[in-house]
């Protein structure tokens, strides 16, 4: 048993215990934030695939999260409405809804990475939050849908036997998800496909002297983290009951990144460790004071200082890295 797997059990035990402390203390906050923590988790997990493991600094993973809300809400605001969307009634199951809001947050980074892609660096870095603030203003001008102000959901998607009114149980189907998604990166980063790139990461030319083609590997794992940016996007609309263009904003790019750096990169574990301080620490330093950004800088500042793979590689030792 490594320090890693005990570190990781115990995130894991934590996660699951939650609920059961939160209803013993008659506490429907801690509910509510470890809901938070799961749906964000789930986001930068998706981004550290590219960022942490394709090198690929993407600030335009926001518009996947905004864009996976919209799906949600738009179908449900049509179906309010007693309209169709595009002759189609919708749907409120989840198991409709949920991959179709991964679909279109797919198909949406299919594009933005095959232009991206073609870049590096800063260029890279520009592009991807080009493209973000195109999705954010386009969300800004749906009049329709709430325009600046956003639009509410009525209600939460269904799964059949499922009551997901239930904060507890609504939470649990997040962390099922989550967890879901770890299991799938995970393989993905230890299969010949992760370890291509990697390669890329650590020396692209000799990834190119050996036969392999940069834009089909790193353009999948662009498609993949969207769709999982996207599923997280469909979850925080059933938890929220609202979606904004905020939720695209480069803003929540910045967020879901510093998730990232505070739990570590290319550590997969660490997104979800990243997030729940993160999270924490705002939801603490914002009862404190309203500049609460001004004090959760400096902690950004001594992680990378001094624990380089974040807090998930300081606890776990040197074997924090997949």
């Amino acid at each position: 048993m490594t320090r890693k797997n005990i570190v990781i059990i115990l995130i894991f035990a934590v996660l699951l215990v939650l609920p059961l402390v939160a209803n013993g203390l008659n506490n429907s906050f801690l509910i509510n934030m470890g809901t938070q923590f799961v749906i964000y988790a789930l986001a930068a997990i998706s981004l550290d695939l590219v960022l942490g493991y394709g090198a690929m600094v993407s600030f335009g993973h926001a518009a996947f999260f905004g864009l996976g809300g919209y799906v949600v809400g738009i179908v449900a605001y049509h179906m309010g409405m007693g309209e169709t969307v595009f002759g189609w009634a919708g749907s409120e199951s989840a198991l409709v809804m949920w991959p179709l809001a991964m679909l279109a947050a797919a198909l949406t980074g299919l594009v933005m990475g095959f232009l991206s892609l073609r870049t590096s660096g800063v260029q890279f870095i520009m592009i991807t939050l080009a493209f973000a603030q195109m999705l954010y203003f386009v969300l800004v001008g749906l009049v329709t849908y709430g325009g600046d102000d956003g639009m509410s959901v009525t209600s939460r998607n269904l799964i059949p036997g499922v009551n997901m009114d239930d904060p507890s149980i609504f939470y649990y189907v997040c962390l099922a998800l989550m967890t879901l998604w770890v299991v799938l990166c995970r393989r993905i980063v230890n299969s010949p496909f992760g370890m291509v790139l990697r390669g890329f990461q650590q020396n692209e030319r000799r990834n190119v002297n050996l036969g392999y083609a940069p834009m089909r590997y790193k353009l999948t794992a662009f498609v993949i983290s969207a769709a999982g940016a996207g599923l997280a996007g469909a979850l925080w609309a059933n938890y929220a009951l609202y979606v904004s263009p905020d939720m695209a904003s480069w803003l929540k790019s910045g967020t879901l990144m510093a998730m990232i750096v505070l739990g570590g990169m290319g550590t997969i574990y660490g997104s979800i460790l990243g997030a729940a301080v993160y999270l924490g620490l705002e939801q603490a330093l914002t009862a404190w004071t309203e500049n609460w950004m001004l004090f959760l800088g400096p902690v950004l500042i001594l992680v990378v200082l001094f624990s380089k793979r974040g807090l998930f590689g300081w606890l776990a030792g040197r074997n924090s890295h997949d």
